[in-house]
């Protein structure tokens, strides 16, 4: 098992899957297909594969997603969200016209062996565990930050529509909570077919056809590819796709999740599959108490989700009309909505912690100005940026209080010593991860 306790958790779903965890992993395969596919697509078009090429690339990174997305979350009963790597594709976007194709099949297969090297022996867990909760937490407030502030900017851009989704979340909050998302869901495609904003046009359906890609090693192509989708996918993907769970309460091995989606991605990559994943933002879609107030029945949303990746990767690139063609605005304030609940809990979080809590601010400040460097994101600089900051700040301390200064709980608050409620059938260890 993924959870450190053995055996399945025992929940009465009363013969029906719950509404809103089945809601929360279809919005989360929306929200990975709505935005992030435009960016294979655009580095497939960049470097001029052919229809079939792409729509196998379609198919690989569909499929490695859903069978990892489904068989995780199903064997841990934790809702383990997976995706293909964003930061990796943007970095293709430019990368991948450079090299010959095989060329980069080559430089896929190399990275998903350094990553299951990496996660699966240990060696990155052992990393992760000595950063301090606020500081994870910080990240993963800075890296939704920009999802919160898109519901008001789609409000700008398109008041009737974001406005009426904005509305009826928040009315759906007071009256119905459980169904909040959905609400925001149905009045958002209400307004967009009424106003004419849905263009989707979907050709027939047929099966992706699948093409193999004989890998071919470079150096340049291993440097210029490799090495970067490497840590792009660990820093901006494997991190915060992990302390998402951990952030809310859930423990599953960090070796087998990571281990798995790399050897997925070497499995796949003759396929035109770069990177499969720990997915972060659609993750905290599914692990909040919108997908399910029972934390133990939120795996649904997880295996939700994987099957609606397996469903567009057999229709290859057929299906993906129907999400490219939603309106922008209402896959932002979808996305936003469902987010505010994670957003609020790794704000509270963040600051929970004095003897951290001015590291903890470096890390989200850094994290949510959206700097890239060297193609590398922002997660991952404002990770650095706090565990820097830590270590400066708390050299020379005694007993993990800055010198002539007294770590005090604040008046009227629990303290940084307050325990955190976590989902009883995960939990294995105290909340955060230091």
């Amino acid at each position: 098992m993924i959870s450190a306790e053995r055996g399945p958790i025992r929940t009465r779903t009363g013969g029906a899957l719950p509404l809103t965890a089945v809601t929360a992993g279809t919005v989360a395969m929306v929200v990975s297909y709505a935005g992030p596919l435009a960016l294979v697509l655009a580095a497939a078009s960049a470097a001029g594969l052919t229809e079939a090429q792409a729509s196998s690339w379609v198919w690989a990174v569909s499929i490695g997603a859903g069978v990892t997305c489904v068989g995780l979350s199903w064997w841990s009963r934790a809702p383990v969200i997976t995706a293909f790597s964003t930061p990796g594709a943007a970095i293709l976007v430019t990368a991948l016209p450079q090299h010959g194709y095989p060329e980069a099949v080559g430089a896929f297969l190399a990275a998903g062996v350094a990553a299951t090297a990496l996660t699966a022996t240990g060696v990155f867990a052992r990393v992760m565990a000595r950063i301090p909760a606020g500081v994870v937490a910080a990240m993963l407030a800075g890296t939704l930050f920009s999802f919160g502030t898109a519901v008001f900017t789609s409000v700008r851009s398109a008041p009737l529509l974001a406005g009426a989704m904005l509305l009826a979340y928040l009315l759906a909050r007071r009256l119905v909570p459980t169904y909040a998302v959905v609400c925001a869901l149905v009045a958002g495609l209400a307004v967009a077919g009424a106003t004419g904003g849905l263009r989707v046009d979907l050709p027939g359906l047929g099966l992706a056809v699948l093409h193999f890609t004989a890998p071919q090693f470079s150096v340049g192509a291993l440097v210029g590819i490799g090495v970067p989708l490497l840590v792009a996918t660990l820093a901006g993907q494997y991190a915060p796709g992990i302390a998402v769970l951990n952030a809310a309460g859930y423990r599953p091995d960090s070796r087998v999740v990571c281990g798995t989606t790399g050897l997925v991605s070497v499995l796949l990559a003759p396929f035109g599959s770069h990177a499969v994943n720990p997915a972060a933002i659609t993750a905290a879609i599914c692990t909040g108490p919108d997908a399910h107030r029972d934390p133990a029945k939120r795996w649904i949303a997880g295996v939700t989700c994987g099957v609606g990746y397996l469903a567009v990767g057999c229709f290859g690139s057929t299906l993906v009309a129907l999400f490219t063609g939603l309106p922008k605005a209402l896959v932002a304030t979808l996305a936003g909505v469902a987010l505010l609940g994670s957003i609020a809990g790794s704000l509270a979080r963040t600051v929970a912690d004095e003897r951290d809590r001015e590291a903890s601010v470096i890390t989200f400040l850094a994290t949510a100005s959206g700097v890239t460097i060297a193609g590398i994101g922002s997660p991952f600089w404002g990770l650095l940026a706090g565990v820097a900051a830590h270590f400066l700040l708390r050299t020379g301390t005694a007993g993990g209080a800055p010198k002539g200064r007294r770590s005090l709980p604040e008046r009227g608050s629990d303290g940084p010593s307050s325990p955190v409620r976590t989902p009883q059938s995960t939990r294995t260890a105290p909340d955060g991860m230091s």
